[in-house]
């Protein structure tokens, strides 16, 4: 399967965010639910398997680490499209249709959404409560702009959607630009931070307009997905369709260089 970030030279890049610490299968094929505008009941296998497997290939790419819940599901997958290409018997044309292949995966799937939706909920009672006590009141509109804020409807993979979109208009310039050899993660750690120092949100596709090369790109992206690990960083929208913004999770940050270098090879 083709990655959705070919013609573009790989290099190996010695840190790799686990995506378990993020999201899971479940979630992927959610979001291509979502994505595709897919009735849940009704999912198309094919194009969906096809749509997965080349997620898969493009964190892979990114130097993020597949699990193997990933793997197992793509071969789930598979092997529904596999029943679902098989000839119907014609022997058994006076018998019931047996069981749809696709059954227990839209049963998995509505499972995980019930219970990530409740779990979201819960989070947001305690992001209230947490405020409740942890404060003083503040006045009705500051109110209604910090609630705004708190909307939590971005995922990694309307992440990786949005990088693929920046890594497609910035093609070029992967041979004939030099990159630094000190360019890391925790270097562009600070960056991110820096740039919020000056400003309350900064826009997703502003961390990558000082550079088109690949390669920084690439680390800056890696570099958001651990300071959002770390709960530094709020990825989200202001509005439905609206840009994706980025804003510091607390007023105190932990400093990148007082962690353990372990956690950035």
């Amino acid at each position: 399967m083709d990655s959705q970030f070919d013609g573009t030279e790989q290099t190996e890049l010695p840190y790799q965010v686990r995506i378990e610490n993020f999201e899971g299968p479940l979630d992927l094929l959610l979001h291509l639910i979502k994505k595709n505008e897919i009735n849940i009941y009704d999912i198309p296998i094919a194009m969906i398997a096809q749509q997965y497997l080349g997620y898969i290939d493009a964190m892979k790419d990114l130097n993020l680490n597949v699990a193997g819940e990933f793997l197992v599901m793509a071969a789930t997958l598979l092997q529904i499209k596999s029943k679902m290409l098989l000839p119907v018997d014609e022997t058994a044309e006076d018998e019931e249709d047996g069981p749809d292949p696709r059954e227990e995966l839209v049963r998995r799937l509505l499972e995980y959404k019930t219970f990530k939706e409740a779990a979201r909920q819960l989070d947001t009672q305690e992001r209230m409560w947490r405020e409740i006590y942890s404060r003083q009141p503040v006045p009705e509109e500051e109110t209604a702009e910090s609630d705004e804020a708190l909307l939590d409807n971005i995922g990694l993979f309307d992440l990786v959607d949005a990088l693929q979109g920046i890594l497609n208009r910035n093609p070029g310039k992967k041979l004939l630009e030099i990159i630094p050899d000190n360019l890391t993660v925790r270097d562009r750690m600070n960056v991110i931070l820096e740039a919020l120092e000056e400003q309350e949100s900064i826009a997703f596709e502003a961390l990558f307009e000082s550079s088109c090369h690949r390669m920084v790109i690439i680390v800056t992206f890696l570099a958001l997905l651990e300071l959002i690990r770390l709960r530094t960083i709020r990825v989200y929208q202001a509005e439905g369709f609206g840009p994706i913004l980025l804003s510091r999770a607390f007023s105190l940050v932990p400093d990148p260089a007082e962690l353990d270098d372990s956690e950035w090879r």
